[in-house]
């Protein structure tokens, strides 16, 4: 199932359906993690009385390269789940920056500090849902934007 929109002295392009439905999930997942890179960097109480002490100081230790990491990871996702929902081919490039974002954070979160100790088993599969979910984003948009949805 297809609809159909265009500019104004554009050609009609199909748009499908399935770019909708994976544009405003996308939307909502990433803005879930835009929300907890706010609530984390602001330090809101409501947000923060959730963590272990040992938690609370992993995260405010991070240091500022692995903030930034984290930073584009977050920002490029969301942006590119708005760039899915306005049918831009920059989409891609910002789904490219959450990954090279991703892959900064990890390496300080798996290889340089003990953050699947503090974290646990639920936080290391949680990153992997992030992985898993960011590489099917990434692999998506690169599919809309060869088959000419995204411009």
């Amino acid at each position: 199932m297809t609809s159909t929109t265009a500019p104004e002295g554009e050609e009609r392009r199909r748009i499908p359906v399935h770019l909708w439905i994976v544009g405003i999930l996308s939307l909502l997942w990433n803005s879930m993690g835009a929300f907890d890179y706010l609530a984390s960097q602001l330090q809101l109480d409501f947000y923060m009385s959730q963590f272990t002490e040992a938690q609370l100081a992993y995260f405010y230790a991070y240091p500022s390269w692995a903030v930034a990491g984290w930073a584009f990871g977050v920002w490029g996702a969301f942006a590119g789940s708005i760039g899915l929902l306005l049918r831009c081919k920059w989409a891609l490039w910002a789904f490219g920056i959450s990954i090279i974002g991703l892959v900064v954070s990890s390496i300080y979160s798996f290889a340089l500090s003990n953050g699947v100790e503090v974290m646990g088993t639920g936080g290391a599969i949680f990153t992997a849902v992030i992985w898993i979910v960011a590489i099917l984003l990434l692999v998506y948009t690169c599919g809309q934007t060869k088959n000419g949805v995204l411009s």
